[in-house]
């Protein structure tokens, strides 16, 4: 194959699992490596959106890794991710297999492509004290004023913001550096769906999911997890804990983790603007195409 990677990239209700999976199946010899920053965790099968159904294409199922890694409670980061994506990637390419990475988590992608080096960054006390005070537009405000590579589409609790802006910190005084391992001639493919297309997708697939027993996924996951690490998570973790532990209402917690969906899959899409600023081209594939059709694309492109 003339690549080394084919990355499939997209917000959230984009279709990119679907497509990611169907590709694998074409080519016959693929398998896929998640990008998602939440699907690494044991548990948290609803409010992620595994939809390990997709990995099943007309009857055959198609390998996958980096899901359900972690267990629930724990924060797995970024400098863990690229140790289990290079294991993951060696372990593929040495079976005469394709690796095809695919998710949502913009950060993810970019720093396997780039190939930074990231590293464990260690808890600042005092700089988290100081911003102990602060609310969440205020930590939103302060950490869009650095220009160094971090994940701006998962910050929707404030302590997901203090640690972002605490990785800012760490960054700012060590650079990043480049690997001299993984240099990956990757061919990065973009879904692209229609705003409102994908505004209805995320308000239906939200109420599906409810109905499929997600309030009861966080219930279960209470009995192990303590509901601040799970409001660490983001998103459906955030709303449905909150919603569970007696803070919120369900019709609140539903229109607020709605709302919140929307703005999260927003984000993605302006990561990915700004991943092709950054010098990484991504050839955009419509998403209301048929699937058979969108990888006919994606094999085109591999082949030019």
């Amino acid at each position: 194959m003339k690549y080394d990677l084919i990355a499939i990239v997209g917000s959230t209700a984009s279709g990119k699992t679907s497509l990611a999976t169907n590709l694998a199946y074409r080519l016959g010899n693929a398998e896929v490596i998640s990008a998602d920053s939440r699907q690494l965790y044991r548990g948290m099968d609803l409010g992620t959106g595994k939809d390990l159904a997709d990995y099943c294409v007309e009857g055959k199922n198609i390998p996958y890794h980096l899901i359900d890694i972690a267990d629930a409670g724990e924060k797995y980061n970024l400098f863990q991710y690229q140790e289990a994506f290079k294991k993951a990637y060696e372990d593929i390419v040495s079976r005469g297999q394709i690796p095809v990475l695919c998710g949502g988590s913009g950060l993810y992608v970019e720093s396997v492509l780039k190939g930074y080096r990231m590293a464990h960054v260690p808890e600042n006390p005092e700089l988290r004290e100081r911003l102990s005070a602060c609310s969440l537009d205020e930590l939103a405000a302060i950490l869009a004023r650095y220009k160094t590579l971090h994940n701006t589409t998962d910050i929707d609790t404030v302590k997901r913001a203090v640690r972002a802006i605490e990785i800012q910190e760490y960054y700012r005084e060590h650079p990043l550096e480049e690997h001299d391992a993984l240099k990956l001639d990757c061919l990065v493919v973009g879904v692209d769906v229609d705003r409102e297309v994908r505004r209805k997708r995320i308000t239906a697939r939200l109420h599906a999911r409810l109905q499929e027993g997600m309030v009861e996924e966080v219930r279960a996951l209470l009995e192990n997890v303590s509901a601040d690490d799970l409001i660490y998570y983001g998103l459906e973790y955030k709303y449905l804990t909150l919603y569970c532990i007696g803070q919120m209402s369900y019709d609140e917690m539903v229109k607020r983790l709605e709302i919140a969906i929307h703005q999260f899959a927003k984000r993605q899409m302006t990561w990915f603007r700004g991943m092709e600023r950054r010098g990484i081209p991504i050839h955009w594939i419509d998403a209301s195409k048929a699937m058979h059709e969108k990888v006919d694309e994606v094999i085109g492109l591999m082949n030019i």
